[in-house]
């Protein structure tokens, strides 16, 4: 078998970057099954409702669905159980530490395989209120009309024909 070389994205929570401020990132392992890793490697998974927390000194993701292997037999694995995340011990007491601030969370933000192995990248976030989430949209906006602009001008077109355009 040819060992792969890299990293593979398999999902990503987009909407975690929207709902959450992220504070810090950790990559984790997975402790997974074997029709778990299969169905990884057809790229099947999903992020959106999944989370992180401390049980008994230990960090379990919770959450993720995972399809089940449509090749599998009776030992196919549960889509939604929770599975343990591998961190050193000196992460797993920072992690511990920041939680115990009022408001943060653990979110999964990306699944991913790295030299064969799967990985999730954990963060520390911190709930959006809606006008955060507003304010981030415009600031968006901005940049995009600023580099809207910045591309006009560089294109070889007059402020007078650009302005055309633009009516």
């Amino acid at each position: 078998m040819v060992k792969e070389i890299g990293r593979k994205v398999i999902a990503q929570n987009k909407k975690a970057r929207h709902d959450y401020s992220i504070e810090d990132v950790y990559e984790c392992g997975l402790v997974l099954m074997g029709t778990e890793v299969k169905s990884l490697r057809l790229g099947r998974a999903s992020l959106i409702d999944g989370f992180a927390v401390v049980n008994d000194g230990e960090l379990w993701l919770s959450g993720v669905h995972i399809p089940e292997y449509t090749e599998g037999t009776w030992t196919n694995h549960t889509p939604r159980r929770e599975r343990k995340l591998l961190v050193h011990k000196a992460e797993l007491n920072k992690l511990i530490a920041k939680l115990k601030d009022s408001g943060t969370t653990l979110v999964p933000l990306s699944l991913y395989f790295k030299d064969g192995k799967a990985k999730v990248e954990i963060a520390v976030a911190r709930g959006k209120k809606a006008h955060d989430k507003r304010e981030a949209i415009k600031t968006r906006e901005a940049d995009r009309e600023v580099a809207r602009v910045v591309s006009r001008g560089s294109s070889g077109k007059s402020a007078k024909a650009s302005k055309r355009y633009e009516d």
